[in-house]
């Protein structure tokens, strides 16, 4: 019996058309005793058949059994240790193996075909500089990518000789043609189908699933510029069943499309059909975690769903988010990871957050505590990146709080970065005195935010890549979830703080995650100067910051919505300050009008269960209701009943004076004021606990 992979490659076989001279000049090269040439670089735009036309390869090296290796450079690090453990993988190497020493042990010939090429066009000099020529003369390295080779592979006279460069071009009229039969477009189509599309393949391949459709289409070629921005807005226009225009935009929003994803998001119990369909467009591929659109197709659908239903761009954002946070709420470490990407990419679309993130999870890294072996090079890359005195900072953290360095690591056990999460809540004096970064933050902790009882403060003391230190790259990206893990894993969690070396290049990043800018907080180590951001916690809790920024994203602009705290404060009070509300709340539990200013209305023991546009009297309602129930909660312990009876008669359905109190409750006045003492007491504490946790 076949199986369904071999389907797939029949199908993909039966659709694939032209590129002759492309196959002729691989096929040639295979065939071969020797490669006539060693690299072949195909360059073309997107949709162009790029990815397409590798897989053929892939089947031609099947077919004359010479192994061949295909590596997406899309899922990469733009670094040589990414690319190398890619490699190892691939090979199935161990991780002390080097790849260039086992492909130089074997014998047969081997084709390493490396698609999506721009994606790590900063290891191009790398490549063919140094990896490249350590190869055996039996390999050969095709390279597929947006851009043409850069003036290195062109000028050098020796890759002149041993090089190829192809230039991907549309397909012909006869190739389209031929295409369009295998699709079974209508003969009477064709020559307007060809003047619409010039052989663009990508755009080929949609006017078929248009046409699949049952419509009637007149294709006008001077009406369309973007060819796929046209095809697929008909393509959408003429779906014919509501819920695949549904499944369409659903698999458009979210990184990767499953059956359990797509079935939350349409809210429907059987998505069997819909997926099967979503999978045989055009336009689809899969990956071992579920089905994704072609990025230009993605692109369109994205743009025409926010512009022509925005209601159902917010109700799908909505419910992909929704589950999201359920999966995140069962899953912990790399699982945890993938699915806070896959929740990520939900705002890849805003131009704050967009430059400043990698959208492909590098499955090569994992996220560990640090081990003992590992602080060499922990202060090593330090000293690279910040200088000694940072290094020396960073050995003395090591020593009081090892605990809260993480390393990512790569397959082969090298270290690719690290972070250190400090605990500035269990600093000592000492500490401060060597570091001028945590006492900057612990300073403004004094004067602007300061800690309660039982709240942590933790400052991302140092985190880097280490090859590329804090710029974009798939370890910084990393680092970011791992932040955000923080915030919502970590138990009274009140501030944190990201000192930065470039804080305005990722200000307006920064800005949408609504992270401050706190100049009192910066400082300098070895004559260099770091940038604070931070975050109140208690001010914006990490669910309600979770909202803040799904409504971002939907608004397409950090300043299009504001907290809800923005109009209405909350206030963060000291524990004395807490305990003092509680007793000015009870004393004028029946009174509304007194109750108007009590601070706790604005703490977020009450605002959090409440909407953003609740009245002054619904807060006064829920204050009234905590105080009424927590002491409620006390009538089933025979040793607590006696204090809420004492609170009962006193405040919530009061006597005229607290000697009539102490007689309707048949005790003695001194022990009468000893419960209410105890029951006041107990119930501030209470809701303290509350507040803070």
């Amino acid at each position: 019996m076949s199986s369904i992979a071999q389907r797939l490659s029949q199908e993909r076989q039966r659709r694939f058309v032209g590129r002759s001279a492309e196959i002729t000049l691989f096929q040639g090269a295979i065939a071969t005793t020797e490669f006539p040439f060693v690299v072949l670089h195909i360059f073309g735009p997107g949709g162009v058949g790029k990815t397409t036309l590798m897989g053929q390869y892939l089947q031609l090296c099947q077919q004359h059994q010479i192994s061949g290796i295909y590596l997406d450079a899309r899922h990469l690090e733009a670094t040589s240790e990414s690319f190398l453990t890619a490699l190892k993988s691939l090979l199935h190497l161990e991780p002390t193996d080097s790849p260039v020493a086992i492909l130089g042990e074997e014998t047969g010939k081997k084709v390493l075909l490396i698609d999506t090429y721009e994606t790590i066009a900063v290891l191009d000099d790398w490549l063919r500089e140094e990896f490249i020529p350590q190869l055996p003369e039996n390999t050969l390295i095709v390279l597929a990518g947006r851009l043409p080779p850069s003036p290195g592979w062109r000028s050098d006279t020796g890759w002149q000789e041993i090089a190829r460069y192809l230039s991907l071009r549309n397909l012909s009229p006869e190739e389209s043609q031929i295409y369009l039969i295998s699709r079974a477009v209508p003969a009477t189509q064709h020559q307007a189908v060809l003047e619409f599309t010039h052989g663009h393949p990508l755009a080929l391949s949609l006017v078929a699933d248009v046409l699949a459709q049952g419509q009637e289409v007149n294709f006008q070629a001077e009406a369309a510029p973007d060819v796929v921005k046209t095809l697929l807005e008909r393509f959408i226009e003429d779906i014919p069943s509501y819920q695949q225009r549904l499944a369409l935009e659903a698999f458009a929003l979210v990184r990767l499309t499953t059956e359990n994803l797509l079935s939350q998001m349409l809210d429907l119990p059987d998505v069997y059909e819909l997926f099967e369909w979503l999978r045989q467009l055009s336009f689809t591929d899969s990956g071992n975690l579920g089905i994704f659109p072609h990025d230009l197709v993605r692109e369109v659908l994205i743009a025409d769903l926010r512009w022509r239903n925005p209601d159902r761009y917010m109700e799908l954002h909505q419910r992909s988010r929704n589950y999201y946070m359920k999966l995140l709420d069962q899953a912990q470490g790399v699982e945890q990871q993938r699915v806070l990407f896959d929740y990520i990419f939900l705002h890849r679309d805003n131009p704050s957050v967009r430059p400043r993130f990698t959208w492909q999870q590098d499955r090569g890294l994992s996220t560990q505590p640090m081990q003992q072996t590992d602080i060499t090079a922990i202060l090593s890359m330090l000293a690279t990146h910040e200088g000694e005195e940072s290094a020396k900072i960073a050995a003395h953290w090591v020593s009081r709080q090892p605990q809260n360095f993480w390393v990512f690591r790569g397959t082969d056990g090298s270290i690719a970065g690290f972070i250190c999460l400090l605990a500035l809540n269990l600093a000592i004096t000492d500490d401060f005195k060597i570091d001028p970064g945590a006492i900057a933050a612990y300073r403004y902790l004094q004067n602007h935010a300061p800690l309660r009882s039982g709240e942590g403060a933790t400052m991302f003391r140092f985190w880097m890549a280490k090859d590329t230190y804090q710029e974009v790259s798939s370890v910084q990206s990393l680092i970011f979830i791992t932040f955000v893990q923080h915030y919502r894993t970590t138990a009274n969690l009140a501030f944190t703080f990201l000192p930065c070396s470039d804080p305005e290049y990722w200000a307006e990043m920064f800005a949408y995650a609504d992270l401050t800018r706190l100049p009192q907080a910066d400082f300098e180590v070895g004559g260099r100067r770091w940038g604070t951001y931070g975050h109140d916690w208690r001010v914006v809790s990490p669910t309600a910051w979770q909202e803040l920024l799904a409504q971002r994203e939907i608004a397409a602009s950090a300043q299009a919505i504001q907290p809800q705290q923005v109009s209405e404060p909350l206030l963060v009070l000291s524990q004395a300050e807490f305990i003092q509300a509680v007793q000015d709340a009870l004393r004028h539990y029946t009174r509304s009008e007194e109750l108007l200013h009590n601070p706790l209305l604005r703490s977020r023991l009450v605002l959090e269960q409440l909407s953003a546009k609740a009245t002054t009297k619904e807060k006064i309602a829920v204050l009234q209701n905590l105080l009424k129930t927590t002491a409620e909660s006390w009538r089933s312990n025979p040793r607590e009943e006696k204090l809420y009876r004492a609170i009962y008669r006193t405040y919530l359905q009061p006597a005229p004076t607290q000697e009539q109190a102490a007689e309707l409750l048949d005790l003695p006045f001194s022990t009468y004021r000893r419960h209410l003492k105890s029951g006041i007491d107990k119930l501030a504490m209470s809701l303290w606990q509350r507040e803070i946790s």
